[in-house]
């Protein structure tokens, strides 16, 4: 069993044998709530199993120290899991980007494993957050944000990746009767401008993936893949990587203690 307890959702994912996804599960709530355990009981049932089922669970996220004792037998860094997942999904990645609710991290990796990271958790510049709080401000819903975005002929300029800031030119733009898909896609160019940033610092990718909740934000990846200059890759289950990440080192260990 792995679980993610994120900043803003919690996801929980059965693996057998270190290769089938039997179950998973998600709740759009993370730490600090009653997310975590509902997550955990959402997975078991459509599994139709007992925690006591679970040969080894192993916990991550952003929340992984709040889960109650004995509910995992490690904890581990999102970025492992993350690289992991993302590795599971895609086997010869070599770059993912990761968007958070609450961060931004870009893995380097090679031949599965993390080689180098770059990570955004100061500012909710470019995160999960960010995209939120234009999206309260253009009175848009978030899922809709990305095709609204896509209908755009000539996207804003947002020059600042400061949420405060952004948000007070946001609201500018509106007055000036810009079109919302213009300043949807131009709120989408700012983050990817900030995150491509962040990931050519790594160096230029070779094959490249998107993991997080932000990745199933089809402007935002679009906006990416303009920026980086390169295909972005995405799974249906992206928002889950570092849950399957976590499945899989479970999996891992416990192998490595039946040696």
């Amino acid at each position: 069993l792995g679980i993610d307890v994120g900043s803003t959702a919690s996801k929980c994912i059965v693996l057998k044998d270190g290769k089938e996804i039997v179950a998973k599960s998600l709740i759009d709530v993370g730490a600090g709530t009653s997310g975590p355990q509902r997550a955990i009981e959402a997975v078991l049932n459509e599994a139709g199993m007992k925690k006591e089922d679970m040969a080894y669970t192993l916990a991550t996220g952003y929340g992984r120290t709040s889960l109650m004792d004995g509910i995992a037998d490690k904890q581990m860094s999102e970025l492992s899991c993350h690289a992991k997942g993302a590795t599971f999904l895609f086997p010869n990645v070599h770059t993912v980007i990761d968007i958070g609710g609450q961060d931004v991290k870009v893995l380097h990796i090679d031949n599965g494993a993390m080689t180098n990271f770059q990570m955004n958790d100061k500012c909710a510049a470019g995160t999960g957050r960010f995209l939120d709080v234009m999206a309260r401000v253009l009175n848009v819903p978030i899922e809709q944000l990305g095709p609204l975005s896509e209908t755009s002929e000539h996207p804003a300029t947002i020059s600042n990746t400061c949420t405060v800031f952004a948000e007070s030119e946001v609201i500018s733009q509106l007055s000036a009767k810009v079109p919302l898909a213009d300043i949807a896609a131009g709120i989408h160019n700012s983050v990817a401008k900030r995150v491509a940033g962040m990931a050519l610092r790594l160096g230029r990718p070779g094959c490249m993936a998107m993991s997080g909740g932000v990745a199933l934000n089809t402007g935002v990846v679009r906006a990416m893949e303009r920026e980086m200059g390169c295909p972005i890759l995405v799974d249906p289950l992206c928002q889950s990587a570092g849950a399957i990440g976590a499945a899989v080192l479970a999996y891992e260990k416990l192998s490595k203690s039946k040696e």
